[in-house]
């Protein structure tokens, strides 16, 4: 007969070295962590070595998750802190673009690059913005991702948003 483990049951089989326990914790989160990478990253190949990475790290600290806390929130910070490292190592250098009111308005082929406008942010407003809007993560776990408070992460969400407001203005048509 085959039943559910728990998510405590999991960690602490895990804990003891059973590895196939920790498979089983985590499969569900491995989409979400690529997803997480991946926004921050731009770049598939460097996204899935960052969530392995995170894995392998996540597997050495297990003995660190808090029992009865979640384990996805605890997870994803290791995967953005990895992505960070990741993004220490790069040499990347992305042109900025300019604000709206500057680039020519009569140009009926310019189109928004989302891409180009998130590199303006620095990687905290990104990682904000990936975890509330790309994966529509509650503001009380973005906050225990960044290791902030749900306020300061709901702040900081905002501002990014302001921030990339002027990439995002849309000519008022004339009658």
């Amino acid at each position: 007969m085959f039943f559910q483990r728990s998510e405590e049951d999991l960690i602490r089989a895990a804990r003891d070295g059973d590895g196939r326990a920790f498979a089983d914790l985590m499969r569900p989160l491995y989409a979400t962590a690529f997803r997480v990478a991946f926004a921050l990253l731009h770049d598939s190949g460097e996204a899935e070595d960052a969530v392995q990475e995170a894995a392998f790290k996540a597997w050495r600290k297990l003995g660190t998750v808090r029992s009865g806390a979640p384990l996805r929130p605890w997870f994803l910070t290791i995967v953005v802190n990895q992505c960070r490292s990741v993004r220490r190592k790069s040499w990347a250098y992305v042109k900025p673009l300019e604000p709206a009111e500057t680039r020519d308005s009569s140009d009926p082929d310019a189109r928004i690059d989302l891409t180009r406008a998130l590199s303006v942010l620095d990687y905290d407003q990104r990682l904000v913005l990936a975890l509330r809007y790309y994966l529509d993560m509650p503001f009380e776990e973005i906050a225990q991702v960044m290791g902030v408070t749900t306020k300061a992460a709901r702040s900081r969400a905002d501002r990014a948003v302001e921030r990339l407001r002027p990439f995002f203005r849309v000519r008022e048509a004339v009658i």
